[in-house]
């Protein structure tokens, strides 16, 4: 039902752990919404990039309709070393390596 309400989203992953992306942009919505967020401008970010205003404006509109969504995965996302550490002791970071 979200990919006729969002034409140009599609999931990909396991049911479980589906994630909304936007085709073309090769981006989760949640990496669009992230690189917007931290971006001057929604132009600036298009005319920097590959990626067309429409494609950006649909993840927008996507985290409109499911904001805890997409904010809990930019949250996983930006862990901290520590949390990550914390999480998963048994991986090795380069800081850690050594």
């Amino acid at each position: 039902m979200r990919t006729r309400r969002f034409p140009g989203i599609a999931f990909r992953g396991e049911d479980a752990a589906r994630r909304p992306w936007v085709i073309g942009a090769g981006l989760d919505v949640w990496e669009l919404c992230q690189v917007v967020d931290e971006s001057a401008s929604l132009e600036q970010l298009a005319a920097d990039t590959h990626l067309a205003e429409r494609q950006i404006r649909l993840a927008l509109a996507y985290r409109e309709q499911y904001p805890e969504e997409v904010e809990q995965a930019i949250n996983e996302n930006t862990r901290s070393r520590a949390e990550w550490s914390e999480l998963y002791p048994f991986v090795r970071t380069p800081a850690s390596a050594g």
